[in-house]
């Protein structure tokens, strides 16, 4: 049995009565680590302070964000560590708001009244289960990923109860890696074992993500017509849709997700987007108005929800509704990162629409110059920047924003999506020549960082080779070599946290991209050798491992 006593634990909840009720059970529980939030904007600023064993959220905190909201945003934001447990506490039984907040896989949903025996049962049950998956947790913070995976082998057959969730993080591990066929075979063998519905759900993520999109397809529907229980299954479902037939076919398969699960704020946007795609303005229009009431109350506000409002909108022709959601804009969501932009396109895209191309124009200039100084700026953003600059006669405008995502793109869908985007344009060219010009940096960068490494200069190797990974970040043949220079130096050099760290994730980024690479195994007990080499413990390293979506699965 676990021992609760040493949880530090955070209880989220509005009513100073309930929070008083949750302390005398906690005492009684002999766990005397507790603080309170009264709101969900109070929870964050602590989770930013620091990590909690366990957290005990209210699913009602009256106005603003709802537990749910909650715990969508900390998941999104990567604000809670891998090992905290997340338990909801609500006397909601509302079908929609109870499946919403379940599909969020919270550690535990607990209807109310609420007793001391039945807190404290499921409590200790999920601490037993985070108990055995720690080990996994402190090698996965670590970004020693292999021994995370070594350890849910060994511990399948010293926790039998939990082997199907080892494997499943097994699978996860793997798929984060970008090793997907292991992921596949993993799932599959799960399924001999026990034909689990989340299992099917991870078969099909890796034939979408091998573009198997059939096979996905035939996995997906049956889980789908289950109803409620695995909305991530309509999600994928969509996406499959989107890539093998149409909008309106995706637009159909989140529209019954919805009706099921109306509040999950990410599904909502993707449903708003896919509707402007599917020629449904006024549906679209909806939805995001109702993205937008949401995310007012978030911490984690995001500007862009406003420009895909204003889209829906003038697609409408609706220009004075247009004109009020960009004033809103301005109002609600001045400071936040990404806002000065949205407002220069947005307005941008309301003058252009109503044929003003002069003021459009510098608008767009205004939007562009913003983007420059904004590092944070989502790729979603540039692009309809590109496009809009594109449209109005912004030929160096559009060429900055094409270069800017080409060199910092972490994936080769990043690219692929940019290049699409100019060939609908007519501007292929455009694509092609700066391509041509960043590979020729590159060259010369890689060239001269292997003359350096053969002159035995390990540090102006170093150099040389991440200025390449700056240029860009998503080639799997650069991000190798940058890799291979990073432990060339500590190989040389002694040991350097700071450069393994970044082989690590230079190591998992080409992995990610080119999973086939014949190479990587090399590199990889290359490095496991150099850790051997100078008596590196995984708990002193750095963190640089993506966690997958939960650590106690099931």
């Amino acid at each position: 049995m676990a021992r609760l006593e040493n949880l530090s634990v955070l209880v989220i909840e509005a009513s100073q009565g309930m929070r008083a009720q949750l302390r005398t059970m906690l005492d009684g529980f002999d766990i005397t680590g507790v603080q309170f939030a009264a709101s969900a904007g109070a929870a964050i600023r602590k989770l930013r302070e620091r990590s909690y064993d366990l957290i005990l959220c209210e699913y009602d905190l009256g106005e603003g964000q709802d537990g749910q909201h909650l715990l969508e945003d900390l998941r999104s934001k990567h604000i809670i560590p891998l090992d905290t447990l997340f338990i909801m506490i609500s006397s909601e039984r509302n079908y929609e708001r109870v499946v919403g907040a379940a599909e969020l896989s919270p550690d535990d949903y607990i209807l109310k009244p609420l007793t001391p025996g039945t807190l404290y049962a499921r409590v200790e049950r999920a601490a037993a289960k985070r108990d055995a998956f720690l080990p996994a947790s402190r090698a996965m913070v670590a970004g020693d990923i292999q021994t995370a995976i070594d350890y849910c082998v060994a511990a399948e057959t010293e926790h039998p109860q939990h082997q199907v969730d080892f494997m499943r993080l097994r699978a996860e591990l793997h798929a984060d890696q970008g090793q997907v066929q292991q992921a596949e075979t993993l799932y599959r063998k799960i399924l001999e074992i026990k034909p689990i519905p989340w299992a099917y759900l991870g078969l099909a993520r890796m034939l979408f993500l091998e573009k198997r999109f059939g096979e996905a397809q035939e996995i997906l529907e049956p889980l789908a017509g289950q109803g409620s229980y695995y909305l991530d299954a309509y999600d994928l479902l969509a996406r499959t849709r989107a890539e093998t037939s149409s909008p309106q076919e995706a637009r159909e398969v989140l529209a019954s997700a919805m009706k099921l699960s109306p509040h999950r704020l990410s599904r909502m946007r993707e449903f708003g987007e896919i509707s402007i795609k599917a020629g449904d303005y006024e549906g679209a229009e909806r939805t995001l108005q109702e993205v937008v009431r949401k995310g007012k109350h978030s911490e984690f506000r995001d500007p862009e929800d406003h420009v895909r409002l204003i889209k829906a909108q003038l697609m409408q022709q609706r220009f004075g509704e247009a004109e009020a959601t960009i004033r809103d804009l301005d109002k609600t969501m001045a400071g936040t990162p990404a806002a000065s932009t949205c407002s220069a396109l947005a307005r941008g895209l309301l003058h252009q629409c109503s044929g003003d191309r002069e003021a459009a124009r510098q608008d767009l200039a205004r939007a562009v110059k913003a983007a420059r100084e904004d590092v944070t700026l989502p790729t979603s953003l540039k692009h309809e920047l590109i496009k809009a600059c594109l449209d109005n006669q912004l030929e160096a405008e559009s060429s900055e924003l094409v270069v800017h995502i080409l060199r910092h793109a972490a994936d080769e869908a990043t690219i692929e999506s940019t290049r699409s985007i100019l060939r609908d344009r007519g501007r292929e060219d455009l694509s092609e020549s700066i391509e041509q010009r960043l590979h020729t940096e590159v060259k010369a960068y890689i060239a001269t960082g292997a003359e350096k490494a053969q002159a035995g200069d390990y540090d102006g190797a170093v150099t040389e080779m991440m200025n390449a990974v700056r240029t860009m970040p998503g080639n799997p043949h650069v991000l190798f070599n940058a890799a291979l220079a990073l432990l060339r130096h500590i190989e040389h050099n002694g040991w350097n946290e700071r450069f393994a760290a970044q082989a690590r994730t230079l190591i998992t980024r080409t992995r990610r991209l080119d999973p086939a690479n014949p190479r990587l195994d090399a590199i990889t007990k290359f490095m496991q050798g150099l850790v051997r080499k100078y008596g590196i413990r995984a708990s002193a390293m750095s963190t640089t491992a993506k966690p997958p979506r939960s650590l106690f699965p099931g």
